[in-house]
């Protein structure tokens, strides 16, 4: 007989075991905080340790913003590990490929050679357009969107590249989205895969090679450069020196703020998924109400969860 080693063992018993019935007054102090919103909230977070959820609308379908480049990082992972895609394989930046928006490669001359690792962090680290469109270009698009369907996740979409034309007929919901589509739901689910370092359709355990990709991703989620939402009242140290317990990907438009983290705590780790849309507020302040639901959003979980609060110690 097998015997497991006792991480996995408890782990085991975790999955089989039924999951705790949701906090009520967790529950009542989210609704609150949504309802003082001046637009629309979508909710889902899970405590991968202990199981327990809390929710609101976490099945209506939402625009991503950015949030939606999780999806070609997962698809990256995926390529990656299968050997059809190397960390240093060269890509190469031409002025037709600059696109306006975040980011500093439209800046740059051109014709410039960057890494898939290179634009792969700056997509994720400060959202970069342009290395976005790169990544897309060598990915394709039709395989990411393919892959999210492969893993269950039916309404996350990546729908063009950033500032592009869309290829092929327009999907008639896409004027509504924008860049992407998901849900807050779906998009805890795909950020849970990266953590977790599962890939593929099933649960298996991953292999030490695939620790090594996820292992890469998650230290660019660690250096997410836009701190206003999750991170803003729950990140209590230098994160650039000490690290950060966050690993998270940000999406912004005017009328949208969103923020999908992994967070390190001594109660596990928590993954949390919050987008807000339709908002009142389309500044670009660094006190936009979207920005400061997410956050209180985000604080009022730990706190319920997490009292102690966040500790990159612990790991994911």
């Amino acid at each position: 007989m097998t015997v497991l080693p006792a991480l996995a063992l408890a782990a085991a018993v975790a999955a089989q075991a039924p999951a705790p019935p949701p906090d009520a007054a967790l529950q009542a102090q989210l609704a609150t905080i949504a309802a003082a919103h001046h637009g629309k909230v979508a909710l889902f977070a899970r405590n991968l340790s202990t199981g327990q959820t809390a929710a609101l609308d976490p099945d209506e379908p939402v625009p991503t913003a950015s949030v939606i480049k999780l999806a070609a990082l997962y698809e990256a992972m995926e390529q990656l590990r299968a050997g059809e895609l190397r960390w240093d394989e060269k890509l190469t930046l031409t002025k037709a490929d600059q696109v306006q928006g975040s980011g500093v490669l439209v800046f740059l001359d051109t014709p410039a050679t960057l890494t898939v690792k290179d634009a792969l962090t700056l997509m994720v680290t400060v959202s970069d357009n342009t290395a976005t469109n790169l990544v897309l270009g060598r990915l394709g698009l039709a395989r990411v969107n393919a892959r999210m369907r492969s893993i269950g996740l039916t309404q996350t979409t990546f729908y063009k590249k950033v500032f592009k034309p869309i290829e092929g007929p327009i999907p008639p919901e896409q004027p509504q989205f924008g860049l992407g589509r998901t849900t807050a739901r779906e998009m805890a689910e795909l950020m849970t895969r990266i953590v977790r370092c599962r890939f593929g359709p099933g649960d298996t355990a991953p292999t030490e090679a695939d620790r090594a990709v996820c292992s890469v991703a998650l230290e660019m989620l660690r250096n997410q450069s836009d701190r206003l939402a999750i991170p803003r009242y729950l990140e209590t140290v230098d994160s650039s020196e000490a690290g950060s317990a966050i690993a998270h990907k940000t999406g912004a438009v005017d009328a949208a703020r969103n923020d999908v983290a992994a967070l390190a705590t001594p109660n596990g780790t928590i993954v949390l998924s919050i987008f807000t849309h339709d908002n009142a507020d389309h500044g670009w302040s660094v006190d936009d109400e979207g920005d400061l639901t997410i956050a209180r959003l985000a604080r009022c979980v730990v706190q319920a969860w997490s009292p102690r609060g966040l500790d990159a110690s612990k790991g994911f």
